[in-house]
This record gives C-alpha cells, structure tokens and sequence, in this order.
C-alpha cells in the first residue's frame, strides 16, 4: 500500500505529505545540459537562478554539475565537484528549501551533503556507485532513486512489472545500508533506457507505482518524450510538460522536477483541486 508518511526528512528540513504537489526545481550548473547549459555556470547566476526558483514555488532546489541528456559526455566527480559544492553553500544559506544534488557519484554526493545538501538525486537508483547508499545513510540524506535500465527495451513482460523489479532492488540496497524508508521518493525515470512506447505507456500508468509504498517524482520537463508527440524543439516543450504534470499529479504523483516552477505550480495546484474532489 502506499506510504501514510506525513512528511519527507530530508536531514534537517522536512516537506509535509499531505496531497499537495512538490516542484523541484532544476539548477543545471552544466554547459551542456539540453535545455539551459551554460545560463547558470556562474556561482552568482546559479544562486540567483536557485533563490528564483524558490520564489517561484519549489519545495526543493536540485542542483546538478554533470548533464544526462542523450550522448552527454562525462566530466568526472572532482569537476562535479569545483561546480556544485559552492554553489550549494551558498543556497543553504539563503533559502530554507531543501538542496538536492543530482550526481550518481558517492564521491560528489558526499561533498554536496558535507557542504549542506539535504537529498541525492540518482539516476542509477543505487545501482551504479556501490558506495552510494552508504553515503546517504551516513548524512541522513534523503534519496530520489530513479529506474534507469538499458535492458528495458528488449524486456519481455509488462514494463511496469519490469520497473518494479528494479525499484524493488533499489529499495533493497537502501535498506541494506540503513537509508530511512520515510526519506526515500522513486522516479520511473521517463527518457532513460526506455522506448518512446514505454515513456507514454508508463506515463499512463504511473499509479501503479505507488504500491512501492513511496512518494513518485516525475522528470520529464521539456524532455524529447515531447518531442516526439509534438515536433518540437525543448524551447517550444512548455505545454506538453504542463500537460504531462497535470496527468501526473491527477495518479497521486507528488514530486516534478522541472525547469518552469511558476506554470507548472499552477498546472498542479489546479490538477490537485480535482483530485481532491474526484
């Protein structure tokens, strides 16, 4: 059953669960991120962007210093790290948000949680960095473990089957390292390793996750799972995002990460006043 978890930890900082969707908003301080590499590379214009982000309505600020859009080259874990860990500083100090750090390295979460970080961001869902999960239980991190399969797409069977069977590995290897089940948020991880089918048909039936028994994020802003219903580039992908939010938020979705926090704020508080009266 799903979670009845009132709140999310993350480390000093909580976010009540009472129904009411959560932006998180994405801080690329990259210069090859798909849609706004290179806008935030400066500290001031990244600490700028992130206090906007905020004002905006997002509950928590993900900061990310290494891109992952489709044949994205890796930078390595000491860059990630000269790119995120000041910019993190400076946003514990002025906002109360939560700062997550989008990294699958243990190396550059553990620095980003030293410098004040309260939530990693992987998109490997454990599965990638072994020391990982021990990074996290250590700070008293929370987690968004992401379903990121490249077998997927030959998988035989039911892809929401499929998914959980790896989620449900994920939440094995947290529990393992003694990460709390009430710090952790899954993502279906919609554009990694799946088939443009499996992006929609997944999008269709993200409920049916719920039954791991923790909050959902969905990360498709301006992704190319728009683009290829709609023809267009990720600076035309606004609407098919607020289209895809609301969908999200009317299954129980609590968590979107996005580049837009102000339109799809409004797309979710209005899709949630349905919900609640569905």
């Amino acid at each position: 059953m799903p979670s009845t978890a009132r709140e999310l930890i993350c480390r000093d900082r909580r976010l009540l669960l009472d129904g009411t969707p959560h932006l998180v908003g994405i801080l690329n301080v990259t210069t090859d991120s798909f849609f706004d590499g290179g806008q935030h590379a400066s500290l001031p214009a990244a600490v700028s962007r992130g206090r906007l982000l905020v004002a905006e309505g997002a509950s928590i600020i993900d900061v990310g210093g290494q891109s992952t859009r489709p044949g994205y080259v890796e930078v390595g874990p000491d860059e990630e790290i000269r790119r995120v860990v000041p910019v993190i500083r400076e946003l514990v100090r002025h906002t109360a948000a939560p700062i997550s750090i989008d990294t699958y390295h243990a190396a550059v979460a553990d620095a980003a949680l030293a410098a004040g970080a309260h939530v990693v961001n992987d998109v490997h869902g454990l599965q990638s960095d072994p020391a990982m999960a021990a990074v996290i239980a250590r700070h008293g991190a929370a987690a968004i473990l992401m379903h990121n399969d490249q077998a997927l797409r030959e998988a035989p069977g039911d892809v929401i089957a499929n998914i959980k069977t790896f989620l449900t590995r994920t939440l094995g290897i947290a529990r393992s390292a003694g990460i709390d089940p009430a710090r952790i948020i899954l993502d279906p991880g919609i554009g990694f390793g799946k088939t443009q089918a499996q992006n929609l048909e997944v999008l269709a039936r993200l409920n049916e996750l719920l039954t791991l028994g923790h909050p959902l994020l969905l990360g498709v802003s301006r992704k190319s799972v728009i683009s290829h219903v709609l023809d267009l580039p990720p600076a035309d992908r606004l609407e098919g995002t607020l289209a895809l939010t609301a969908l999200a938020v009317a299954q129980g979705v609590q968590f979107h990460r996005v580049h837009d926090v102000e339109a799809n704020a409004r797309a979710a508080r209005m899709a949630a006043a349905v919900r609640r009266h569905g």
